[in-house]
């Protein structure tokens, strides 16, 4: 219901989600483009571009979801080419995942949301490798040490963003 008073109706409600929801998605990514550069570059690093992926398929239904995969996969696909098509394919399939996991669970959990974030980071490393024909070692390493290490760190960046933003996200904080 609008208010008349103070001019704010769904429509201006909208416009001000997109522009918060922009920003977190804008602060990622310079985080994922400029600031994990600069950083010692590790293999156990959060990944912000999955995690800008996750964080927007908690807001979009399956669809969209798998597109915006596809477009984030297609992404990374650009800039490594030597798997070319493995990113598109994973980022695809866990933006629709993940979307469709948010209908069975409480996605507006940050418990649920930071599992979320585990297991998609996690799912993507194991499954890129395999489309990619890694060999049978380094996949073994990527699921027992490297892919927990990794989705360990995305998680706890990712619940630390749905804690600060958790007013923008709409994820609320019960425990």
């Amino acid at each position: 219901m609008s208010n008349v008073w103070t001019g704010e109706g769904p429509t201006r409600r909208r416009r001000s989600d997109r522009l918060q929801i922009s920003l977190v998605i804008g602060i990622l990514l310079l985080l994922e483009f400029y600031l994990r550069p600069s950083l010692v570059e590790g293999r156990g690093m959060p990944d912000f571009l999955l995690l800008t992926l996750l964080i927007l398929c908690l807001r979009l239904s399956p669809g969209w979801a798998a597109v915006t995969g596809l477009l984030v996969g297609a992404t990374i696909d650009v800039l490594t080419p030597a798997r070319f098509g493995a990113n598109m394919l994973v980022h695809t399939l866990i933006g629709y995942a993940s979307a469709w996991g948010r209908a069975v669970f409480f996605a507006d959990h940050v418990v649920v949301a930071a599992g979320l974030f585990f297991a998609g980071t996690w799912i993507r490393n194991l499954l890129v490798l395999l489309l990619s024909g890694a060999p049978v070692a380094r996949l073994g390493a990527e699921a027992v040490f490297w892919g927990p290490l990794q989705a360990g760190s995305t998680a706890l960046v990712g619940t630390a963003v749905v804690i600060l933003f958790r007013d923008w996200l709409a994820i609320r904080i019960d425990r």
